[in-house]
């Protein structure tokens, strides 16, 4: 498990789950069919605790090229493998999107509404304004990233001796992205990371999926842009902090 496999098959694992959970929400006969935002929200924080609990130990888990830039630019990751991160991540969230299209592929047949198709394998806008909702999209990724520089491991007070919680010291991770969908997910669906929304949109693109629509790639940029830029503006804002 090299740091580019435990990135790879973390962030498929995220986008497996992610994206699995809106298709269970939103295509037709499933079990899980009109269970709304919580639901959702929930199921997504959840992956992203699956992501950082299989990439954690040998990679750090960042499952995001926004998180991966923001190290970066605060000093706390070696730009010489930024790409090398970047491309893992995108090559997982493909992965993830297609084992989602397979999963679920009786129900995206019995499905016949474009815009729910697309919306498993990427975010959209609920008003569509460019300008407010590459707004989101910072103002998401800035909260999720300036908070990843605050988690510290759990220890005993005064002596500072750490104690070793494991997996579970994934679950920080897991609530502040599933409060980030609850609170500030309602303008476009919170991707938050450009890999979770590129990398399945070129799936919805690619294959053969059943009434699919357009793949809304006037609309890409900003989940890809946006949460880069809400990143490097936490780490410049930590930096400028510490």
């Amino acid at each position: 498990m090299s740091p580019f496999m435990a990135e790879l098959i973390g962030t498929m694992l995220l986008i497996l789950l992610g994206d699995g959970v809106v298709a269970n929400v939103l295509l037709n006969d499933t079990k899980g069919n009109n269970g709304g935002w919580m639901v959702i929200t929930t199921a997504w924080g959840l992956a992203v605790f699956v992501g950082v609990v299989v990439a954690g130990p040998y990679s750090g888990a960042h499952l995001n090229p926004a998180v991966t830039i923001g190290l970066a630019i605060a000093g706390k990751f070696a730009w010489g493998n930024v790409l090398s991160y970047i491309l893992a991540q995108m090559l997982g969230a493909f992965l993830g999107a297609f084992l989602v299209w397979i999963m679920y592929y009786d129900h995206f047949k019995k499905t016949n509404k474009p815009d729910a198709i697309l919306a498993i394998f990427c975010t959209g806008p609920a008003i569509r304004n460019y300008v407010s909702n590459i707004a989101s999209e910072i103002i998401g990724a800035f909260v999720l990233i300036f908070t990843v520089f605050y988690i510290s491991g759990a220890q005993i007070t005064p002596s500072k001796t750490p104690i070793g919680l494991g997996s579970v010291g994934a679950l920080p991770v897991a609530f502040l992205v599933w409060v980030i969908g609850l609170s500030l997910g309602g303008t476009t669906g919170y991707a938050i990371n450009p890999a979770r929304d590129l990398g399945p949109r070129i799936v919805h693109f690619i294959f053969p999926i059943k009434n699919k629509g357009t793949s809304d790639w006037r609309y890409a940029w900003i989940p890809v842009l946006g949460p880069i830029a809400g990143g490097a503006i936490a780490a410049i804002l930590y930096l400028q902090l510490k």
